[in-house]
């Protein structure tokens, strides 16, 4: 139940380290995914242990604002980091869309927006940890055995590991399911921030913000799917009418 627990909510990090990985020149993606995966795993355990004796200090407030009638809240270290990881996947999102928008940046695509090996494994490394932070809590409230929690995250972690490079290739060989991809990101980074403000106990105009149920998220999820393979199927016989048409 753990591990399964640990390779669903795992779904949306691989997702983003697939698109990370890319920015890196062809030669070392797959090694930067897996080295970034590896440290990530090492790391879980860690903060697992952090999480285990000291969840109550992360999770006090230490900082709050209260602009009645416009914003109020109360931030602790948990809702920051949350929030800062959802700030940090939406603008990464946006910006690649706005990428594939643009003309001269399709022409040289493959070129654009590279980053070195350290840059893209510190990102995958930071991006990792932070989406552990909701799966790790969320098997502390199944079990408080450490050995099994342990397990949990070595054995999800290899699973990532295998995973990564087939979703990577996926996306590579499917253009089209790299738009989806960046829009399933950029609903992940809006369900972390609606997350992140529900932990800092935000109200926005006297409205109380609520987190987005898992439920709804892989409910749009599945849409988002469903409409892109029913456009995709569409598209090939809108083309195969257009080539008989072109014939005859």
């Amino acid at each position: 139940m753990l591990i399964l627990l640990q390779a669903v909510l795992g779904f949306d990090n691989l997702l983003y380290i697939s698109i990370e990985s890319k920015r890196v020149e062809a030669g070392k993606q797959a090694a930067v995914r897996r080295l970034g995966i590896a440290v990530a795993i090492v790391l879980r355990l860690v903060l697992l242990f952090i999480l285990m004796t000291s969840i109550k200090y992360l999770q006090t407030s230490f900082c709050s604002i209260d602009w009645r009638g416009w914003i109020e809240g109360a931030f602790n270290v948990h809702s920051l980091i949350v929030l800062g990881g959802g700030v940090f996947i939406v603008y990464t999102a946006l910006k690649e869309i706005i990428h594939l928008l643009g003309v001269e940046e399709l022409e040289g695509h493959g070129d654009q927006g590279k980053k070195s090996f350290g840059g893209a494994l510190f990102w995958i490394i930071t991006m990792n940890l932070i989406f552990s932070f909701d799966s790790i809590l969320s098997a502390l409230a199944l079990t408080d055995l450490f050995v099994l929690m342990v397990i949990a995250v070595v054995v999800s972690g290899g699973l990532m590991i295998w995973l990564a490079d087939h979703v990577a290739e996926f996306l590579k060989k499917n253009r089209m399911m790299e738009v989806l991809g960046l829009f399933i990101l950029l609903i992940v980074g809006i369900m972390l921030l609606s997350e992140g403000a529900h932990l800092a106990h935000l109200r926005l105009f006297g409205h109380v913000v609520e987190p987005m149920a898992k439920s709804t998220f892989y409910f749009v999820i599945a849409v988002l799917v469903l409409i892109d393979i029913v456009q995709a199927r569409y598209q090939k016989k809108l083309l195969a009418r257009r080539n008989v048409n072109s014939s005859g």
